[in-house]
């Protein structure tokens, strides 16, 4: 480890101030590993260096970009020598993004699959599972087996116990209908579902999708900002 300004010795009051935590707070990212391990003078009191002031300013950006639990993963692998493990968290985080990112792609290209097709001619009136089958041309088996796996939410009729399907509901049955013959799995055509549900029109749909884009491009930045800080102080230290 370089000990370039790392002998110039701070108190934990004014560590604690560079970045507007508190004294404990200090002490507890000692014992979780975010911050370095500390010496202690001869009367007990913790010795804090200009490494502590490098390795708490790090973590505050890890965590703006990865979140504390990461954060404190990979902090804590690097200050026990573990590198590699602190390298596999750190290509986890950025994966879980680049998994995200193709989720969207995915549910936004199964939504433009749903909003160019025709929609079904749907009757006014809620009907049974048997005419929604022959709507969009599958069986009533296939129907259910949708409702068990929570796609489809038809009604029971009174007295009967029957399924009935409203015209929103025949309309959820074309979407699965269409997205399946796709090939598109259930978690994408869920998320298609529920998009549709919750916003109501293409338009509130399409904008969601955009908004989460943006989110998603924010929070990569962050990310990417995060590991270059890490980078840093990787080198700093000589790792």
């Amino acid at each position: 480890m370089t000990d370039r300004g790392s002998n110039r010795r701070l108190r934990a009051v004014d560590l604690a101030a560079t970045v507007g935590i508190s004294v404990q707070q200090v002490r507890n990212y000692v014992d979780l590993g975010v911050l370095p391990s500390v010496e202690r003078t001869a009367s007990g009191y913790r010795i804090f260096t200009e490494v502590h002031a490098r390795a708490l300013a790090v973590a505050r950006t890890m965590a703006e970009g990865h979140g504390w639990a990461r954060t404190r993963e990979i902090m804590s692998a690097v200050h026990g020598g573990e590198l590699p493990t602190a390298l596999a968290a750190l290509d986890a985080g950025h994966a879980e993004l680049d998994r995200e990112r193709a989720e969207i792609r995915r549910v936004l290209g199964a939504f433009e699959t749903v909003v160019t097709s025709a929609p079904v001619d749907a009757p006014r009136r809620a009907v049974r599972v048997g005419a929604v089958a022959d709507l969009v041309g599958v069986r009533a088996s296939q129907l259910r087996f949708w409702e068990a796996r929570g796609l489809l939410r038809p009604a029971r009729e009174r007295g009967t116990g029957y399924r009935v399907y409203d015209e929103a509901e025949v309309r959820a049955a074309q979407v699965v209908t269409l997205l399946r013959r796709g090939a598109y799995p259930f978690d994408i055509i869920e998320a298609v579902l529920g998009e549709m549900r919750s916003t109501g029109s293409p338009q509130r749909v399409r904008a969601e999708l955009a908004r989460r884009e943006q989110d998603l491009h924010r929070r990569s930045l962050r990310r990417l900002a995060a590991s270059a800080a890490l980078h840093d102080y990787l080198g700093w230290l000589g790792t």
